[in-house]
């Protein structure tokens, strides 16, 4: 909020760039910490014990009250919001049209980048040893050391002697978005890489398999689904994301993030609560739609 309020009420750059830093240092230094935190190695563990019994009852128990919880942490909220904006929809403004569709084509985009950039990382270093893949994990962790205000900043700090930076609202947002969806990609897609490669690896040394038959027809139909949930996640994070858009976007230019934000900040909450309904509703359906599609040619099969 505070690189926010330097940038767009002061245009102060230099103390936009100056808490910038900061913030990178911080949440840099905390994910290189935690990236640092090995995982425990459970290969082996238990070999020439007796099994212990498990209460699975008491664990049952503990799973049930932390699945209701966290449920009813979103339902809650988010049904205040349906009901009190579902009636005001029909009184929005027709500017929500043009930020739907403004907010679907920063969404789209960012996920092609998204899945591209996941894809490349993924096939480069499944084969690689376990530095290599450490080198790519780490590589996806720079999304999450990074905020799109922090990154937005140093582009407008880039762009402004040179051009108008808000004339590429559109492409630094999609560009943005898809750095900061990068790490959940890369998680979901790394595993399914390294499995098909062990998987059929042997087939395409024993066929003598072109790269390009063997991507696309043994690669990219193994990795349909877990491809199809990665975009749905990179296209809902896209479709919330309220970073770069708000400093880079003119008047004129909005998503439905953006357009939220300005009335809440008109204090116009029956029709702000309409347009978050629009953007739950959106963002879901798109979900759904990549996640379906990996899903529907696993279980056609």
């Amino acid at each position: 909020m505070a690189i926010y309020q330097a940038f767009r009420l002061d245009f102060d750059l230099g103390k936009a760039a100056s808490l910038a830093v900061v913030q990178f240092s911080l949440c840099g230094s905390l994910a290189v910490l935690a990236f640092l935190v090995p995982l425990p190695q459970t290969n082996g563990l238990g070999l020439g014990r007796l099994p212990q019994r498990v209460d699975a009852s008491a664990h049952r128990t503990v799973d049930a009250f932390w699945i209701i919880a966290a449920a009813a942490f979103l339902i809650f909220p988010l049904g205040a919001i349906f009901l009190r904006g579902v009636s005001y929809i029909p009184n929005l403004p027709h500017q929500v049209i043009a930020a739907s569709l403004t907010s679907i084509l920063i969404a789209l985009i960012s996920t092609v980048v998204c899945i591209t950039m996941a894809l490349s990382l993924a096939l480069a270093f499944a084969r690689r040893g376990k530095f290599a893949r450490s080198l790519a994990e780490g590589i996806g962790v720079l999304g999450l050391a990074t905020s799109p205000l922090v990154v937005g900043t140093g582009l407008f700090l880039i762009i402004f002697p040179y051009a108008h930076p808000m004339t590429f609202a559109v492409p630094i947002t999609a560009s943005v978005n898809a750095m900061m969806a990068l790490p959940f990609a890369l998680r979901v897609l790394m595993p399914a890489v390294r499995e098909t490669y062990a998987d059929y690896l042997h087939l395409r040394s024993s066929l003598n398999m072109t790269r390009w038959v063997w991507l696309s027809r043994i690669v990219l139909p193994q990795l349909r689904r877990p491809l199809g949930f990665a975009a749905g996640l990179a296209v809902a994070l896209s479709m919330g994301d309220l970073g770069v858009i708000a400093l880079f976007a003119d008047p004129d230019l909005q998503t439905l993030p953006l357009m939220l934000y300005r009335l809440m900040g008109a204090y116009q909450m029956d029709q702000a609560a309409a347009v978050a309904v629009v953007l739950v509703v959106q963002s879901l359906a798109l979900f759904w739609m990549f996640d379906r599609g990996g899903r529907g040619y696993v279980e056609s099969k």
